[in-house]
């Protein structure tokens, strides 16, 4: 029976890159010279720190647009909440989604189920994995899954016959 997986991985070396294209973006930009603004990845976490609200904006679109020059969907980045720092500056934390979660895979099988697909999806941890009988089923579920605009990045893996 054809089968694949639906997954959510983010590739953390492409994450680093992005994260050090950035930094040295804001070393070399005139509106952040001698500011205490900085970029760092630590583990599935990115720590932004800026000046100012004006800067930490700047600093998160620039963020984006180097996921998206390393091929990485910018709806990977979770940001929290700007939260004060020491000497005066902003922090924010910015999490690298990965996996599928719990509630939104729940989301996914309840709308392929509601659709009426001949096709079967269950959760496996934090992916999902849809079987049907022929391709066409299994290709017109990728295309449910994919008009359903999640809010993160999805993978269609391991495609089996």
């Amino acid at each position: 029976m054809p089968s694949f997986d639906v997954v959510s991985k983010t590739d953390m070396q492409e994450v680093d890159n992005a994260v050090n294209s950035t930094a040295r973006e804001i070393a070399n930009r005139y509106d952040f010279k001698g500011t205490k603004s900085s970029i760092e990845r630590k583990e599935a976490e990115i720590v932004i720190i800026a000046d100012d609200d004006y800067k930490l904006k700047a600093m998160q679109e620039m963020l984006k647009v180097h996921f998206t020059k390393r091929k990485i969907e910018p709806t990977a980045l979770d940001f929290g909440k700007p939260e004060p720092a020491a000497n005066a500056t902003i922090r924010q934390a910015v999490k690298v989604k990965q996996g599928i979660e719990q509630e939104l895979a729940k989301q996914v099988v309840k709308a392929i189920k509601d659709s009426k697909m001949k096709v079967q999806a269950s959760i496996k941890g934090d992916e999902l994995r849809i079987q049907g009988a022929k391709k066409d089923d299994l290709q017109s579920a990728i295309a449910l899954v994919r008009g359903m605009h999640l809010p993160l990045p999805l993978q269609f893996v391991n495609f089996r016959d």
